[in-house]
């Protein structure tokens, strides 16, 4: 009486079989969700927005990148005439003052260009903040080679 021991199985039939598994359990569930009535939630239609209004964006938009651009550009300057190389002071108070002080300029330069400050978001102003002080970062680092 000797007993054969199973053969172990393969790893492509474990996946084989792991899928088998996993499509039966989704028919299982997909039976389950069908029996139940499906209650629809209404939904707002979309907005659709005029030629105007996304001319508008556009130049908002376009107005949002110039001026952190040229905010960074300019302390990028003021860093490199003001500062010389900056080895005396730590690099990372100079860049908080760079985004403190940028921050509050396009807080009193947005309104008197018509942009409402009160619809920038969070991730807007971190988007404004990245281009100023990318601005900032690359202006200094060219004029110091």
């Amino acid at each position: 009486m000797s007993k054969k021991k199973p053969k172990k199985k393969g790893f492509m039939d474990r996946i084989k079989e792991s899928a088998a598994q996993q499509q039966l359990a989704a028919d299982r569930s997909k039976g389950a969700k069908q029996k139940k009535p499906t209650v629809e939630t209404p939904t707002a239609p979309p907005v659709e927005t005029t030629p105007e209004e996304k001319k508008k964006k556009y130049q908002e938009g376009i107005i949002k990148t110039v001026v952190p651009a040229f905010i960074g550009t300019l302390a990028g300057f003021i860093c490199f005439y003001g500062l010389d190389s900056g080895t005396e002071v730590p690099w990372i108070s100079i860049m908080l003052f760079v985004i403190i002080f940028s921050y509050y300029a396009q807080r009193v330069l947005y309104p008197i260009i018509r942009i409402d400050v009160k619809e920038l978001g969070v991730k807007d102003w971190f988007y404004v903040e990245f281009i100023t002080i990318d601005f900032w970062l690359v202006v200094w680092t060219l004029l110091l080679n």
